[in-house]
Formats: structure tokens, sequence, C-alpha cells
């Protein structure tokens, strides 16, 4: 079953209980899910794709365990891909009374998750397009009609280009507004420019160093406070080529020298002492072979990225999340 997001409300969705999202607006997202979790209290439960790929049983334990003492449960299922529909259909089928939302990005028509999700009358599909201008600039409008404040549409431009078409961000970039207005009545156009500023956002260098760190909320943290835009997604991929290919020389050189602190400590560029220890947990991390593979695998999303320009956003975000997941083919890595 098909819904729009303002649909949710209807008494015949209330039935539901298991829903599908899909598409790239996650503060959209984020507001269905609110919504669905105050119509059908319960105990949160997070699970991750590919927590459940990996404990396939453990995972059908937890959901089809139901104790008569026990408070019905919520399970959010994040980052789903058409990998794991297999294991959602089976769960729908079982008819599970407990709510179930399953988020995901981009879904092709063809995939077996939306097939399944559109055709079915026992569960919905609800997309979560982005936002038009229009809707965004009503958002913010409302926000400033309610603080009595009067604003410019130079203004409310400024904020909209700055979302990304994504209410989520626009959210964000409200709350800091809210807190820097306090009794204030008056802001200016400088004010707001200055708030929401992105160069007080982490840098593409952050975002990458954490991805080959393998640190998965660090990089969550930084994706979720950054409203990049399709422009960024290029800049990004620059960096982690140049971040890959120092790693590949580095490791090449170790392979021979032995040595690491040496190494590190006798590259040109010299490499700035706050960098080193990060470069060190990278080095201990990747191997030649998995580093090697990484750079292949750049070169691919690169041009995936220029070719399929509306969707290049998505794509590098699947990528640095791909790359804290796959294996390294180092035996000295003790974090997976």
């Amino acid at each position: 079953m098909i819904l729009k997001s303002f649909e949710i409300d209807n008494k015949k969705v209330s039935k539901l209980n298991c829903f599908l999202l899909y598409g790239e607006n996650e503060g959209l997202k984020k507001e269905i899910t609110k919504k669905l979790k105050h119509s059908h209290p319960g105990k949160e439960i997070k699970y991750e794709e590919d927590q459940i790929l990996k404990n396939k049983n453990e995972f059908f334990i937890e959901i089809k365990n139901k104790s008569l003492f026990e408070e019905k449960k919520i399970f959010i299922l994040e980052r789903c891909t058409d990998k794991i529909a297999e294991i959602i259909i089976e769960i729908c089928e079982n008819k599970i009374e407990d709510l179930i939302i399953i988020n995901c990005g981009i879904l092709e028509k063809r995939t077996k998750l939306r097939k399944y999700f559109e055709q079915s009358n026992n569960v919905a599909i609800i997309p979560a397009y982005k936002d038009n201008s229009q809707s965004l600039i009503n958002i913010a409008k409302n926000f400033f009609y309610e603080k009595k404040i009067s604003i410019s549409y130079e203004t409310l431009n400024l904020l909209i280009n700055r979302s990304n078409g994504d209410r989520g961000y626009l959210q964000k970039e409200l709350e800091k507004i809210s807190n820097y207005l306090s009794d204030k009545k008056i802001v200016s156009l400088k004010e707001i420019s200055v708030l929401t500023n992105l160069s007080e956002n982490y840098s593409a260098s952050e975002l990458v160093d954490a991805s080959l760190c393998k640190n998965i909320v660090k990089t969550r943290e930084i994706l979720s406070e950054n409203n990049y835009s399709r422009e960024d997604t290029f800049l990004i991929l620059r960096v982690f080529l140049n971040k890959t290919k120092k790693i590949l020389n580095l490791l090449e050189k170790i392979s021979n020298e032995k040595d690491m602190d040496k190494v590190i400590s006798e590259h040109k560029p010299p490499i700035f002492w706050k960098e080193k220890p990060t470069i060190k947990k990278q080095l201990e991390i990747w191997s030649l072979e998995g580093i090697k593979n990484l750079i292949c695998e750049l070169n691919d999303i690169e041009i995936k990225a220029k070719k399929q320009d509306s969707i290049s956003l998505i794509l590098m975000k699947n990528f640095v999340y791909d790359v804290i997941d796959q294996k390294t083919n180092n035996p000295s890595l003790s974090t997976r």
C-alpha cells in the first residue's frame, strides 16, 4: 500500500504495523517515524541492516519473541537495502504484532522491497522525497511568525538554500536561531548568515578520516550535522582519493622498512604532528590489498556520481558507510 506522508493519521493506517520509508529526505522520515511511534507506543529496538544479515537467527528470535508481561516493541531497521528483502517479507507475512519501521535510502521501483510493499494491503510504503522550496518556506515562515519576528525573503531564501531540500536540516538551523534569539525580536540577515555558516561544520577531511578509521559513531555524527550539497560530493571524493593514496604510499614503504614510526616521521611532505595518531590508526587498519581495492572503488564511485549527478550525494554517503563496513584484509586489525 502506497501512502503519502500526510496520510499516516488516517484510521485505516492505524491498523497497520509494518512501514517502509524510503527516499533522501531524512528530516521527513524522522517526522514520520515520530508520528508512528506516538500511535504505536512501545520499547524501541534499533537494528542496522548489516547486524541483521550477520545474525539473522538472533534477529528472528528477538522479533518473534512475545511475552505476556512485556510491553510492545518498536523495531526500527536502519540503512536498509534490497539485500534484506527476503527477511523483511518473511517477517511481514508472519503478521508480527509489534511496530516495524524500515528506513531505506533510494529504492528503485524494480526492487523486491518496493514491489512487495506497494502491492500488499497489509503493509505500507511511504516515499520521502526532497521537500520543495515552498514547503520549506512555509516551515520557516511559521517559525518566525510564532517568534513574532518579521523576516525578509532574502533571509528565507538563504535558509532554504542551506537546507538542501531536507526539513531536518532546516529545523536544525531554526533551532540554532531560536537559541540565539532568546528575547530578541529583531534579527538581521548578517546574523542569520553567520549562525548558519557551513564553515563551522566538520570539514571533508574530518569525515574522510573518521570513515577510514572505521569510527561509525563519529562518521554518523558528521553526516547528520552537515547539510552537504551535491557540489560537496566531489570535494569529499577528492579528499578520499588523496588520503587513500597517501596511505598506500606509506604502506608500501612500511612493507620494506618494517618501522611505521620511522616511515611516518620521514614522509615527504611532512605529516603534521596532530595528524600522526590518525594516520597511524589508519595504517594499522588498512592492508596494501585493502587500500588498493578502495582506490579502485573510489574511481568507480566518482564516475557513477558524475553520470548520475541527481543522486551523487546519496552515492557518496553510501560509499562512506561502505568504507566502514568492508573488510580490510589486515590481520592486525583489532577494531572489527
